[in-house]
């Protein structure tokens, strides 16, 4: 196992999924938002399926989406470092024969998955618009993973639904302060929303947090608001419904 991670890695479980997940601090590290999108994510039980993580960092969505789905799970990850990161991870938890990750741009991902082939795609893509500051981050696989330096929101809904069969899901983790603008730029690509759920970070507190459901050429109506989803108690712990997706379920 050790000779799987390199000098400044560590290796994280996921404790609720029993998964082994390499991190580093001088790249960019899983937040919770990527453990939030991957349990909102609704996938195929069957193995005749097809799911695409954009966007994939180190991988940690499509390893918790293979918990859920017998199909095979593909990543696409620009940033070398972080696509390596996800194949020693993917090969640390046995599962080379489900999950794979490309080393790529998204917008090249036609190159290796045929349009309309997809049942779903999950993307936590980068959430801040490029500005002069964030081209300047010292640390460039932050910059890249924070900024849409290399993607934005226009992409990353172009290439969600070229890649998705007809009525095909598509699952997005973002920003409040974008919601408007995702909404808008989802329908402009045959991504009608269906679900939305808001995140806060403790009971009276603004949302931080939206998770977005979308379906490929779905109709307009039946749009849902699901129950928010508060993620500490005033003591800083986590609450039931957040703790379950890190550490499982408590048995009765």
């Amino acid at each position: 196992m050790d000779q799987l991670l390199q000098n400044d890695e560590r290796l994280d479980r996921l404790i609720s999924h029993d998964l082994s997940i390499i991190q580093s601090p001088s790249v960019f590290s899983f937040s919770l938002d990527a453990i939030l999108l991957a349990d909102f994510a609704q996938v195929p039980k069957h193995h005749k399926g097809k799911v695409v993580d954009l966007c994939a960092g180190n991988g940690v969505i499509g390893l918790i989406l293979s918990q859920k789905t017998k199909s095979p799970v593909i990543g696409i990850e620009l940033q070398e470092r972080l696509a390596n990161m996800a194949e020693r991870s993917i090969r640390m938890n046995n599962l080379q024969d489900q999950v794979s990750v490309i080393k790529g741009a998204i917008g090249d991902v036609s190159n290796w998955i045929p349009k309309d082939t997809v049942d779903v795609v999950t993307c936590n893509p980068p959430y801040f618009a490029a500005t002069e500051k964030s081209t300047r981050n010292p640390n460039q696989h932050l910059a890249i993973a924070r900024h849409e330096l290399h993607t934005n929101l226009e992409e990353v809904m172009e290439v969600t639904s070229g890649l998705l069969k007809m009525n095909g899901k598509a699952y997005f983790v973002h920003r409040p302060d974008r919601l408007l603008e995702i909404l808008e730029t989802m329908k402009a690509h045959r991504l009608a929303p269906k679900k939305l759920r808001f995140v806060y970070p403790k009971i009276g507190k603004e949302a931080n947090t939206i998770l977005i459901e979308g379906i490929k050429d779905g109709k307009d109506t039946g749009f849902r608001v699901l129950p928010p989803l508060i993620v500490y108690n005033e003591e800083n712990e986590y609450l039931p419904e957040v703790s379950a997706m890190l550490f499982g379920k408590e048995s009765d």
